[in-house]
């Protein structure tokens, strides 16, 4: 279980930093998905409040990445801040940042996957996968495991488990496993082990949109997110690396905010329904809890909800599932990990 059974619903990232605050002083913490408005930001804030010797803000955006280092250059003048724009759905811009944020350093000791996407229309990325796939899993994948050596390096010299890689999923991994057989989302017939669960969520979100319903697509990757934590651990725990999932909470940025109409309303009505946390402090803290908490550095589980250890669905923590993910994910990246 992790160390603070009083954190949950409403603690702030803030209130994490501060127990954990040693986790946090001259250590390498990078993060993804920083946008001002957004839970990167917020996760950014909280870790700049513990003093890293080194910061590493990235995003597909530069001004979003300017915004956000100016506000911790005001809070904490001193916390040293380097920014990589990357934009996770082309392979090959994922292969430029991955050099750029070595050149910045030599040691990684936190890396957060917090950069998401969704929508609602059938879209495929530069290498022809579909786009929340691409944005959501693949290229996090393929940036993680080009950082491995790293992330080694970082714990050559860290207590066992305190190196950490953080894959930011979703309650979402609820709607569907992962389909290996319609990973692509082409209206390939899928085995009974991989339908989604969509008959227990509201109509609007069980339309499709000339056969793609972007629902289930979402919900598949953010699976991916929890399997890519359990093949992270096969191959890293031992190693002194660790990786957890986690949900961040009901939280107006992470659903719907792309939406419009009926289906903005919906997500309006889920949030509401799902005790949406106050602001992106609150959802931010289960993020800095999977990042820092001493207490999990024996992995125990891989998902966490509310700043606590939870149960995922079995299939987005299935090892064989991981494993043949881990197979996939490696051919559509075209590198061996």
């Amino acid at each position: 279980m992790a160390s603070r059974s009083d954190f949950g619903h409403n603690t702030k990232a803030s209130e994490v930093a501060a127990a954990f605050a040693g986790q946090i002083k001259g250590r390498v913490i990078a993060v993804t998905g920083i946008a001002k408005a957004g839970l990167g930001s917020a996760t950014a804030l909280a870790f700049a409040q513990g003093e890293p010797s080194l910061l590493i803000l990235i995003s597909r955006t530069q001004t979003k990445l300017d915004e956000v280092a100016a506000e911790i250059a005001v809070i904490k003048p001193n916390v040293n801040v380097k920014t990589v724009q990357v934009d996770l759905l082309s392979h090959d811009s994922v292969r430029r940042a991955a050099d750029a944020i070595k050149a910045l350093t030599p040691r990684i000791d936190v890396l957060v996957n917090n950069a998401a996407l969704t929508i609602y229309e059938r879209k495929h990325s530069s290498d022809g996968i579909e786009y929340q796939l691409a944005a959501n899993h693949l290229g996090p994948f393929l940036l993680t495991n080009l950082l491995q050596d790293r992330f080694l390096e970082a714990a050559k010299t860290a207590p066992a488990g305190a190196t950490r890689i953080v894959n930011v999923s979703s309650e979402a991994h609820r709607v569907s496993p992962f389909r290996f057989h319609d990973w692509n989302c082409e209206q390939k017939p899928v085995p009974e082990d991989e339908t989604d669960s969509l008959e227990n969520w509201p109509a609007v979100l069980r339309k499709s949109n000339n056969g793609y319903n972007g629902f289930v697509a979402y919900g598949q990757s953010k699976t991916a997110n929890i399997l890519f934590s359990v093949g992270l651990n096969k191959r890293l725990a031992e190693k002194g690396v660790v990786s957890y999932s986690l949900h961040p909470g009901a939280i107006a940025t992470e659903l719907g905010r792309d939406t419009t109409g009926e289906l903005k309303d919906t997500f309006a009505d889920l949030l509401k329904q799902a005790n949406q946390k106050p602001s992106n402090e609150e959802g931010s803290s289960t993020t800095l809890v999977a990042a820092l908490d001493p207490a999990l550095n024996d992995v125990k589980g891989v998902y966490l909800d509310d700043c606590q250890l939870a149960k995922p669905e079995p299939y987005a923590v299935d090892p064989e599932k991981a494993e043949k993910l881990w197979a996939l994910s490696e051919e559509l990246v075209k590198q061996k990990f």
